[in-house]
């Protein structure tokens, strides 16, 4: 069965910004949830399909990628949920930690689940050649890492933990209010669910301590100026034994002198001799890597663009498939020619009839 285009799935425009797509999805995802919908498989279906088209639309490279391949991404296409849990991965970032009655399941949190790190953004530049093979840089990136004193644990070697006696251990404490049971981390243990006796000496009991690392920054061929780029688990380390966050990389290119990006093709202007323009022949244009001699036929007016077939950029992720640069011909138009060359432009102006002024001597 053909997928529905995104947007159609959710009810928007393809301008919709980020907060209206908040709101859309949660008023579908409310409507069509499987705990509010037991047993109907039609809201299911509408479930999943609303789920993967947010998935793909509030992640920007996805969004980008989805608007310039539609569903294939250029190639890595979507990997699909395993199962409605993951499916409905983030869902607590929308409507905040308030349905757990709602959404059912259990629920109860272990003091060694832990929290996920931050993540971490970083801006790099660079130039219209090294958008053609990407480049890849070294980077230093100052970050919290776990502590390799305690292990993380925030607890001096030899102390233990204690079970928070204020959530039981859970982490969080719950809260009644009408329809829906409301949790909150708990104030004493943070979310922990433990509490320390004696604080690592060399963390404070935090279980990370601050290193500056060096990653490998990979920007890909076809890279578009304001592409924002994701490393997996490449942000901060978690706490007590949470998953790393990821790493952004926002990427800016510069603008060039000679050549303008639309998508994959460039455009440009340059010179050619009006001699050549008028009796046709072979010029050396330049391009983004160098030059290329092409084919100019007689009669060539000032103004004509020409095109030049994979002269342009890599379409992004996909390198072997380069756009075309088109050049506007502007004819040169010697300034001040020679005594000779006027004579014979004087002698083609009168071959002609053109009303051109003739240079005459003092007698």
């Amino acid at each position: 069965m053909k997928k529905r285009d995104y947007y159609e799935v959710l009810g928007v425009g393809r301008q919709v910004s980020e907060d209206e797509l908040k709101k859309v999805y949660r008023k579908l995802a409310l409507q069509y949830h499987p705990d509010r919908n037991p047993g109907n498989k039609e809201a299911e279906e509408k479930f999943k399909e609303a789920a993967e088209a947010y998935a793909v639309l509030s992640d920007p490279e996805k969004r980008s990628r989805y608007d310039q391949f539609g569903h294939s991404l250029g190639g890595q296409g979507f990997s699909g949920f395993e199962g409605f849990q993951d499916a409905f991965g983030g869902f607590s970032d929308i409507f905040g930690d308030l349905f757990e009655g709602f959404l059912g399941g259990g629920g109860r949190r272990s003091g060694g689940r832990g929290r996920r790190g931050a993540d971490l953004e970083y801006a790099v530049e660079i130039s219209l050649e090294e958008v053609l093979d990407g480049k890849t840089m070294e980077i230093e990136v100052p970050r919290r890492e776990t502590c390799a004193e305690c292990q993380g644990s925030g607890a001096e070697k030899g102390s233990k933990k204690k079970v928070c006696e204020s959530c039981g251990g859970r982490g969080e404490v719950r809260i009644s209010q009408g329809f829906f049971t409301m949790r909150q981390t708990c104030p004493r243990c943070g979310g922990e669910g433990e509490l320390i006796e004696k604080r690592c000496p060399e963390c404070k009991g935090e279980g990370r301590v601050k290193k500056v690392r060096k990653l490998q920054v990979k920007i890909p061929p076809g890279v578009e100026d304001g592409s924002r780029l994701r490393m997996t688990g490449e942000g901060e380390a978690g706490q007590g034994g949470g998953p790393r966050g990821d790493f952004y990389i926002h990427v800016r290119v510069k603008k060039d002198k000679r050549f303008e990006r639309r998508g994959q093709d460039l455009y440009a202007e340059d010179l050619i001799p009006y001699t050549v323009a008028v009796l046709g022949g072979r010029v050396e244009i330049a391009t983004l890597t160098g030059t290329t001699e092409i084919k100019i036929d007689s009669g060539t007016p000032s103004g004509k663009i020409l095109k030049i077939k994979n002269e342009g950029v890599p379409a992004f992720g996909v390198p072997d498939r380069r756009g075309d640069l088109y050049v506007r011909a502007q004819v040169e138009v010697p300034v001040k020619p020679s005594r000779q060359e006027r004579e014979l432009i004087e002698k083609l102006a009168a071959e002609r009839g053109d009303p051109v002024a003739v240079k005459k001597g003092f007698f």
